[in-house]
């Protein structure tokens, strides 16, 4: 089978698979929105967004031995496309007109991203100074985008996103080094990378726990599209990827980004439905204001005309 498929078939579960972790957390916020992180961590819901995330993890690692970052990243953003049906589903309701239609876009979008990305299984890594950089400069830039402040959802889900985008790329850093058995399988590069990648990997998780307090689909989107973006910056600026095509390859790619993002961002202004009609029936009657809605017994009985009122 060809590799880039394969690449392909791996990234569609582990989408699937981080979908069902995205929606796992999110119901998990929403019902212990002011709970410690020690709460948290009690929690049996938590370790099973957790196991699902590091299923889903294994699965993008197989992933990325046979695939470039180009391709496998932003296969990432069906993680979305996969959550909002799955999210819906769970919470009793309907997928609305504007969801649907940001699927649409988002699955175009892609569709053309692939067409300029695809490409033949990796061949460079990042070298022990590069990978020290890019850890130091990510850091950086996750300090500042979590601290505190207004929106910190959105801040934090950015800052999610490009954890998880640079885990990635580490990731793929081990995985070439171990599986192609040119020096130790235990080198100081694969140690020194795997612990950078386990940092980046728990980091992303708290990030987007953290985000996913103001609701799925816009710290999810933000998430989805922060991914590949960091991905790709190192791909195509250190590990010696290209884009197909030259400039057509070029313009079908910014085309298609264009389009996920619209419909990322389509995904992440939708307003859910209602699960059903409202109950049939009247609706009652309003209760009169004043001294007129007392109840019996409350205000004294009136007399007749040519009665006195007996003391």
């Amino acid at each position: 089978m060809n590799a880039a498929l394969v690449a392909v078939l791996l990234s569609l579960v582990s989408a699937c698979a981080y979908a069902a972790a995205a929606v796992a957390q999110e119901r998990l916020a929403s019902r212990a929105a002011g709970a410690g992180a020690l709460r948290t961590l009690t929690s049996g819901a938590w370790w099973w967004a957790v196991a699902l995330n590091a299923s889903a993890a294994l699965l993008h690692v197989v992933a990325l031995k046979y695939g470039p970052l180009t391709v496998v990243q932003p296969l990432g953003a069906l993680t979305l496309v996969a959550a909002v049906p799955l999210g819906a589903r769970l919470a009793g309701r309907r997928v609305s007109a504007i969801e649907w239609r940001g699927t649409g876009l988002t699955l175009l979008g892609l569709g053309a991203l692939l067409l300029t990305a695809s490409g033949p299984a990796p061949e460079h890594v990042l070298s022990v100074p590069e990978a020290l950089t890019v850890s130091g400069a990510t850091a950086a830039l996750i300090g500042a985008l979590s601290w505190p402040g207004t929106r910190p959802g959105l801040r934090h889900a950015t800052a999610s996103g490009i954890a998880s985008g640079v885990a990635s790329a580490l990731t793929q850093t081990v995985t070439v080094a171990v599986t192609d058995r040119s020096g130790p399988l235990l080198s100081v590069q694969v140690i020194g990378v795997a612990v950078l990648v386990a940092a980046f990997a728990a980091g992303g998780l708290l990030l987007s726990q953290t985000a996913y307090r103001g609701g799925l689909g816009a710290p999810l989107a933000v998430v989805t599209l922060a991914n590949p973006v960091a991905a790709a910056v190192i791909g195509l600026s250190l590990l010696g990827e290209r884009l197909r095509g030259g400039a057509g390859g070029v313009l079908l790619a910014l085309t298609g980004a264009a389009l996920a993002a619209w419909g990322v961002l389509q995904l992440s202004r939708a307003t859910p439905e209602p699960a059903g009609p409202p109950p049939a029936g009247p609706p009652p009657e309003p209760v009169p204001e004043g001294p007129a809605s007392a109840g019996p017994g409350l205000m004294p009985r009136q007399p007749g005309p040519g009665h006195l009122t007996p003391l």
